[in-house]
């Protein structure tokens, strides 16, 4: 007796006091589902044979067929049905006898996870009917001949998005008699930007083709004085892509009923793209040393990290913001919302979001990086992703911020969105997700403040227009930037803006006004700093400009310093100091250059800080001035060698600008639709010399594709070439 209670006792569902069914988190669990669901007793004689029986069922899922056409689902490389919601499908049943239909019943069941259920949308049983009706779920006959049917299947324009399993049933006057589980048969559902009843809807085909079907972007980096640009295989078509970005919401344990709704999953997303507190898809690391992992400047695409994760189930190492921007932006169109990645220059990360970047000055007028909390990084790349918010007042949908870099903490979670742009750009920072810390990081002011031996504040300088200079994203249909700067905020100095300010700071974001601090600045001396064009392995020129604007004569002890930082504007060492003193003579010029000769050990980014501060000694005034100096880093060269058809061959070749030896150099490969990542390991390359690597391969897809390729090395990394290649048809 004991042994029978305790195996009921396991088959029991792990219930709590507050529901009778567990969580239901998983895409990829099952429950049975019986094939003969009897209404009562069966009469001895009863013969499932003797009724209507389906012998097959045809999905028309191949990518030349009628359904992955229409859906524009025929990129994915599955072999299964993937449709988009609130759009028709079709379907064909073959049955064991021809189908009568005053007296056969059949209906279909469309089921996701261990526990469906028909409320939660998670269980659909889809009768069939006359006419279907827009965006909602529905099925009609619209052919018949011999023992077969061919249905129309209309989804429902909210449905929740994933893998359903397939069930087709038909009444008895004993029973319900239901297919065999079929693999075979299931069918994914996506949203859907060609629907006008979808929440994702965008009504530009040009846009959608972009933001939806495009494979490759750009990733801008550099800073706001030298853009830079590389490519990204986002890959969101390629074998087992679309599971793993499924997987992503099992792992983030979003209830399968939320998935109908992208405000849901992108929040989720933005904490799972990140590995901090719940072992999420990447671990960042910004410190230089990536030991038993990948440099984030290695990666040319999302594929390998995605598909690394959905096997490993362990974060993939390491990451920084464009890595995460591009895994998120793969995550979002591989599901169809539409998606783009986004790179703000001089991105304010302010620790306590009060829109006042402090940068605290010694005696010296030197940085004080004990007391220097915040950081401007010289770059930050984010998502946007298109969407309507019901949740919000009408004119806050369209673009909203995502982000999956982990900055900081948002309802307890590193995530960040989603941001509605609009609410950032008109100061409604009320408006959930995270917008306060978005707009700090478009619109902060420097600050830059020298303490006191007894303890008080005195603001020296503030520059109010050098965060968030500009904001860019690839253009549509070209690899060309756009400027979107306007989108996030008015021009500078304008009425809006300061009225859009005003609003933030009514809707609780912390500025303190420039009144509430001692500052007078010295108007009539300006100071500038330029730097020449920099090109790795050689020296450059700095020059500092003075302006004396006023009729008095004036001395400027003057501080410069040049570090080697991080893109995220963190400091790793000061390799050139120079104090002078100048003469300024009345309404005049005073110019000062030098040569910059740096040291070997640069980071990966070969990004220098500059920063210039100089005391008026007549008025104890100080002027300050930054700029960040990007240098230019050779490219990969790639070239086709031979063939454009079946088998295909491109040579990469790199030549070592350096004046020292490159060790451990890794050399990676992959163009989506052509071929799959590849890497090789050259052991060294001496100075001046060139390496060639000839790669042969059969491409998958025809067509206009893009190969990326990726150098990385101990003494030097962002390194990338690129070549778009015309694949002919077989």
């Amino acid at each position: 007796m004991s042994e029978t209670t305790s195996t009921n006792e396991e088959n029991k569902l792990p219930l709590n006091g507050r529901r009778a069914i567990p969580p239901n988190y998983s895409n990829d669990e099952e429950n049975e589902v019986p094939e003969m669901e009897a209404f009562g007793l069966i009469p001895r004689g009863f013969n499932p044979r003797d009724y209507l029986r389906v012998a097959d069922i045809y999905m028309f899922k191949e990518p030349q067929e009628i359904n992955k056409k229409e859906h524009h689902t025929d990129k994915y490389y599955n072999p299964k049905l993937i449709v988009r919601r609130g759009q028709a499908f079709q379907i064909q049943i073959d049955f064991n006898r021809p189908y009568q239909p005053q007296s056969d019943q059949f209906w279909l069941e469309f089921l996701m996870g261990r526990y469906p259920q028909q409320n939660k949308g998670t269980y659909i049983p889809v009768p069939v009917g006359g006419a279907l009706k827009p965006g909602q779920w529905g099925a009609k006959i619209i052919h018949r001949e011999n023992n077969s049917v061919r249905l129309s299947i209309m989804s429902s324009a909210t449905c929740i998005i994933g893998k359903f399993r397939l069930y087709v049933a038909v009444l008895t006057p004993y029973g319900i008699l239901r297919t065999r589980r079929n693999s075979a048969t299931d069918t994914y559902i996506l949203f859907n930007p060609w629907c006008q009843l979808d929440a994702v809807y965008l009504d530009d085909e040009k846009e959608r083709e972009e933001y939806v079907l495009n494979d490759v972007g750009i990733v801008f980096h550099g800073n706001v004085e030298d853009v830079k640009s590389r490519s990204w295989s986002y890959g969101q078509f390629e074998e087992n892509v679309l599971d793993a970005c499924l997987f992503l919401m099992d792992k983030a344990e979003l209830e399968l009923s939320g998935r109908g709704n992208p405000i849901k999953i992108c929040r989720v997303a933005s904490a799972v793209i990140n590995s901090r507190d719940d072992d999420g898809v990447i671990a960042g690391s910004w410190n230089n040393s990536y030991d038993y992992g990948v440099a984030p400047s290695a990666w040319t695409g999302s594929v390998d990290i995605l598909l690394e994760y959905y096997s490993s189930k362990q974060p993939v190492r390491y990451g920084q913001c464009w890595v995460f921007a591009g895994v998120f932006n793969t995550f979002l169109r591989c599901l169809g919302i539409p998606a783009r990645l986004i790179t703000n220059y001089s991105s304010a990360h302010d620790n306590n979001a009060n829109l006042r970047m402090d940068f605290f000055l010694d005696d010296e007028g030197k940085v004080d990086t004990r007391l220097t909390k915040d950081s401007v990084w010289n770059y930050h790349c984010w998502n946007e992703a298109w969407m309507t918010r019901p949740d919000l007042p009408v004119g806050f949908g369209g673009w909203q911020v995502v982000d999956g870099t982990p900055q900081e903490t948002s309802d307890g979670m590193y995530r960040c969105g989603p941001a509605s742009v609009q609410a950032i750009k008109h100061g409604h920072v009320c408006f959930q997700f995270d917008a306060p810390f978005v707009y700090a990081e478009v619109n902060s002011d420097i600050f830059y403040t020298r303490m006191e031996k007894n303890g008080t504040q005195v603001v020296e300088n503030i520059d109010t227009t050098r965060i968030g200079q500009l904001i860019v994203t690839k253009e549509v249909g070209g690899d060309g930037m756009m400027d979107i700067t306007e989108e996030y905020k008015f021009r500078e100095g304008s009425d809006e803006e300061r009225l859009a300010l005003e609003t933030a700071v009514m809707y609780g974001v912390k500025k303190q006004s420039i009144q509430d601090t001692t500052y007078q600045p010295q108007t009539d001396v300006d100071m500038d700093f330029q730097a020449q064009k920099a090109v790795l392995g050689n020296d450059f020129k700095v020059t500092i400009t003075f302006r004396n604007k006023s009729r008095n004569s004036y001395t400027a002890t003057t501080y410069f310093s040049g570090n080697i930082v991080f893109y995220t504007g963190v400091p790793k060492s000061e390799f050139k100091k120079h104090s002078f003193s100048a003469k300024l003579e009345p309404s005049s010029l005073h110019v000062k250059s030098g040569i910059i000769e740096y040291m070997r050990d640069l980071l990966e980014q070969a990004s220098f800080h500059f920063f210039v501060t100089a005391r008026i000694n007549e008025t104890g005034k100080i002027l300050a001035v930054q700029k960040a100096v990007m240098l230019d880093i050779p490219t990969l060269r790639i070239k086709v060698a031979q063939g454009s058809g079946k088998e295909t061959s491109v040579i990469v070749e790199f030549t070592n600008p350096l004046k020292q030896t490159l060790e451990n150099v890794t050399l990676r490969l992959e163009g989506p639709g052509m071929l799959r990542t590849i890497k090789k390991q050259f052991g060294r390359i001496p100075m001046n010399s060139t390496l060639t690597w000839e790669v042969k391969f059969t491409p998958m897809r025809a067509g206009l594709r893009k190969l990326i390729a990726s150098l990385n090395s101990d003494a030097l990394r962002h390194v990338y070439g690129e070549l778009n290649v015309q694949i002919q048809k077989p």
